[in-house]
Parts: C-alpha cells; sequence; structure tokens
C-alpha cells in the first residue's frame, strides 16, 4: 500500500491591534506540525499584548495525530499569553477529529484572565516557515 506524500503547511498571517489570524494551508502532520508551533511561539513574543490568535483551517487538507499535539501546545501557549485561541473555518475532517478526541472544548475555551496567567519563564520560541500577509 502506498501513501500520498505530505501536503507542505503554509502559514500566512496578519496582526492588528491586539490579535493575529494564521491562514493555515496543506498537512498539518507530523513532518509539519513543529512549524506551526515555532511560528505561534515567534507571534506571541512579537506581539506580547495579543489577547486573540484565530487559526484560519479552511485550508487544511490533513490533520493527523502530530498536528493535534500541535493545535494543543498552540492553545497551551496562547493561554499562557493570555490569548484566546480561535479555530475558524474547520474542514469536516478537523472537526470530526476535535470531536472524537475530545479536544475541541478545550481549544476553544476563552482565555484566561490576567491574574490567572502563567509568568512565561523559559518559553523557546525559534525556527522558520511563515510569511507576512500585507
Amino acid at each position: 500500500m502506498t501513501s500520498t506524500p505530505s501536503a507542505p503547511l503554509g502559514l500566512t498571517h496578519s496582526v492588528s491591534h491586539d490579535a493575529a489570524l494564521i491562514e493555515l494551508t496543506g498537512d498539518l502532520d507530523h513532518l509539519h506540525a513543529d512549524l506551526l508551533v515555532e511560528a505561534v511561539g515567534r507571534l506571541l513574543t512579537a506581539h506580547p499584548g495579543l489577547r486573540d490568535l484565530r487559526l484560519d483551517c479552511a485550508g487544511l487538507s490533513a490533520v493527523d495525530s502530530s498536528g493535534l499535539a500541535a493545535l494543543l501546545m498552540v492553545r497551551r501557549r496562547t493561554g499562557e499569553a493570555g490569548a484566546g485561541l480561535h479555530l475558524d473555518a474547520r474542514t469536516v475532517q478537523l472537526e470530526r477529529l476535535l470531536q472524537v478526541t475530545g479536544t475541541l472544548e478545550y481549544l476553544t475555551a476563552p482565555a484566561a484572565g490576567p491574574a490567572e496567567r502563567p509568568s512565561g519563564r523559559g518559553r523557546t520560541v525559534c525556527g522558520t516557515g511563515w510569511s507576512e500577509k500585507s
């Protein structure tokens, strides 16, 4: 049995005053999941006042367990930063994965308030792989 090759993950972002949008295209899988986590880490570091991070998932063609783990890590990072995470335009496949694994509610829960935010010390941010949207 052969499998189809993974489609590279494309990440395009735009930032307003206190919100950011990352458009995802391709596969969020074991080959590319780290790109999303690294990109979100850089974004949160560059924009410490961010209150909302929206991931536009309409362009995702596949999400595997590593992609789900990346989304969970993104939720952790946004929570540490006190920012809300929104998974917009979820594909049918992503919606099903989140429902079957019981992670939909956790991933879309409101952000912690300022008094509940951890310090964020020890966070490492590195990597490349995204383009700025004008």
